[in-house]
């Protein structure tokens, strides 16, 4: 999502903005395989069509982690905080806001919701988002890391290159928390009393954008044996991620059980989500004003308004494109690329309409 820095603030990164396109695509191709296994009462389904979402979906996964990356990418340093916090809390809670209260009447409007609940839940949105819509919560946890980024930014421009390695080793340590918790339910101190255990404070989504930090200043220079290696990346956290998916299908009925290796910190998706960045760290064009390369541009300035808006869109057009889609290897795709299509024109147009900024992002 283009909510990291505004385009006055830094140049165009085509590698980056293509994979920030991907990265939406991909966000829209993971909610359309959650109607392949999940069924309305939250269990498993144990369908064909959930096996071919551990097949096409896994590699999805990276689609938060590449956001935070790319994010991270450009967040540093953060200068004056002033600014800093009004540019992006800007961009990100009114348009946020905004689709709240959307999703509010949108489940009026399906019957799902009465008016009293309504209102009550976009009363709720100070509290938490108001409306439960699922995909929210990285608005959050986005926050968040633009709250503590003036606290690390001295601390990512001045670190040494150990100092950073030493600080995503422990950060890998707790991507292993996930496995760890199947055979101890509390480690390093971690009690009722306490929630914040021994590396607490190297866990979460921040340690990707630490990682984009670490890779901007030490390994963006071209490397054919990077490029190798950022492959075999890529190729080891699908097998695992999807692997562990496919397993536990076999037997799982919690969503939560079956998605183990699909948690988005995990050391599995992380690895995965290191090696496609880097395969994308170098992408340039001298191609920039033609028509691909504008429409990727402006696909990458939407994306965030896309995230937003997607699941209205991804519920019509399954409801009509599942039933007439027999196999699911290319029912999901072919759902995700409509509404992918749909959507992008929708919030594009919705950028055309005064203020349409505070809309769309």
């Amino acid at each position: 999502m283009n909510i990291s820095a505004s385009p006055t603030h830094r140049q165009r990164h085509q590698g980056l903005d293509l994979l920030r396109v991907i990265a939406i695509y991909m966000v829209m191709q993971i909610h359309t395989g959650e109607f392949e296994y999940i069924a309305p009462n939250g269990t498993v389904l144990h369908t064909a069509g959930a096996w071919a979402v551990g097949w096409t979906n896994s590699l999805m996964r990276v689609c938060v982690p590449l956001f935070v990356m790319i994010s991270g990418f450009f967040l540093f340093p953060v200068g004056d905080e002033r600014k800093f916090f009004r540019k992006r809390f800007t961009r990100v809670l009114i348009p946020f806001v905004v689709w709240c209260v959307v999703y509010a009447f949108y489940y009026y409007a399906q019957g799902t919701a009465s008016l009293h609940t309504t209102l009550l839940n976009i009363a709720k949105i100070p509290v938490n988002y108001g409306t439960e819509v699922g995909h929210l919560w990285f608005v959050y946890m986005l926050m968040a890391i633009y709250l503590i980024a003036p606290v690390f930014s001295p601390w990512i421009v001045s670190a040494s290159r150990k100092s950073m390695e030493l600080f995503l080793a422990l950060w890998g340590m707790t991507l292993l928390l996930p496995f760890i918790h199947l055979y101890f339910s509390s480690v390093w101190g971690e009690c009722y009393w306490n929630a914040t255990p021994t590396l607490y404070y190297f866990s979460g989504f921040l340690g990707y954008a630490v990682l984009a930090a670490y890779i901007k200043r030490f390994w963006m220079a071209p490397s054919l044996r990077v490029d190798w290696l950022a492959i075999g990346m890529v190729a080891v956290g699908y097998a695992a991620t999807a692997g562990g998916f496919l397993y536990r299908l076999g037997y799982e009925h919690e969503v939560k059980s079956l998605e183990l290796t699909w948690n988005f910190t995990t050391l599995n998706v992380a690895i995965m989500t290191a090696g496609l960045f880097l395969l994308f760290r170098n992408i340039r064009t001298d191609r920039e004003s033609s028509l691909v390369w504008r429409l990727i541009d402006d696909l990458s300035r939407m994306s965030y308004g896309m995230y937003l808006a997607h699941i209205i869109v991804l519920n019509a057009v399954h409801s009509l494109m599942a039933p007439l889609i027999g196999n699911a290897f290319l029912r999901i795709p072919a759902i995700a690329l409509v509404t992918f299509v749909i959507t992008y024109l929708g919030v594009k147009l919705l950028s055309l309409l005064p203020r349409g900024k505070y809309i769309v992002g």
